[in-house]
């Protein structure tokens, strides 16, 4: 007898797939059973990811749509068909509106936007034919403002849009699109920024700051990738038939907190 798994068959497409939350959402469609082609600029950790996981490694820059569309072929070629993509892709635009120049600007935009506008647009008529399903992932930035990051802030705005627009033109073809907004998250962009924190603020290491930027969280803690695959899956799947448009946030309870009753915890 045959164990089949909720995802046979089906075939996924993740950006920024070589690191972080790329890399947990790759293997966790991979366990579910879906092949996943796993796209980025740098062909040394896609490689590494499909050596650990079994991935398809496709190196490109989606934001450029040429390369954007030879992902989508490649993965065709390999697999013949493409029900899921994961926008997952992003970075840069960490200063204010003031101290932002036109070219971080431009980079900005480019990162964390058109990298998702581009791979979607080139993946929807396998999406429309398949039925098909995507994630972009933004952050818990497209929400609400961080101390200068102007431009990360606006681009992760600007996804929860692209992800309202996609849903509503498409949902008549069977596509379903929702967005996901993480807090912190352990992934190497984010020890990077908890080791520049940490200097900065005089703590001993980056445990310490993680411990500092999550001190409010509800949860107390900083989610593992892993835990944010587990979403992505679950918008993936049958499971979440019914919802497309919806912005999920996974970020420990961190958006329920209303910043102006924090001095009262552990006093009334």
């Amino acid at each position: 007898m045959t164990n089949t798994k909720p995802l046979d068959g089906q075939v996924a497409l993740v950006t920024g797939g070589g690191t972080g939350i790329g890399e947990a959402i790759a293997a966790r469609l991979l366990q579910e059973g879906a092949a996943v082609a796993v796209v980025g600029r740098r062909r040394e950790p896609l490689d590494a990811v499909a050596q650990k996981h079994g991935a398809f490694p496709v190196v490109a820059d989606v934001a450029d749509a040429a390369q954007a569309r030879a992902a989508v072929d490649a993965v065709m070629t390999e697999f013949g068909r493409l029900d899921m993509v994961v926008a997952n892709a992003g970075g840069h635009g960490f200063a204010s509106v003031e101290d932002t120049d036109d070219a971080a600007w431009q980079a900005s935009l480019t990162a964390n936007l058109t990298t998702a506008f581009t791979t979607l647009r080139e993946a929807l008529p396998q999406l429309k034919q398949n039925g098909g399903r995507a994630v972009v992932v933004s952050s818990l930035a497209g929400l609400f403002a961080g101390p200068n990051v102007a431009g990360y802030t606006v681009g992760k705005h600007a996804l929860i849009g692209l992800t309202r627009s996609l849903a509503r033109d498409y949902g008549r073809d069977g596509v379903r699109v929702n967005a996901l907004c993480p807090g912190w998250v352990r992934t190497p962009m984010a020890d990077a920024e908890m080791d520049q924190f940490a200097e900065g603020a005089g703590l001993p290491g980056r445990e310490e700051a993680y411990g500092a930027v999550t001190a409010n969280v509800p949860l107390g803690r900083a989610a593992e990738p892993a835990e944010m695959a587990g979403v992505v899956n679950f918008l993936l799947s049958a499971d979440s038939s019914y919802i497309t448009g919806a912005t999920i946030v996974a970020d420990g309870g961190a958006h329920v907190v209303d910043l102006p009753t924090i001095a009262f915890d552990g006093v009334v």
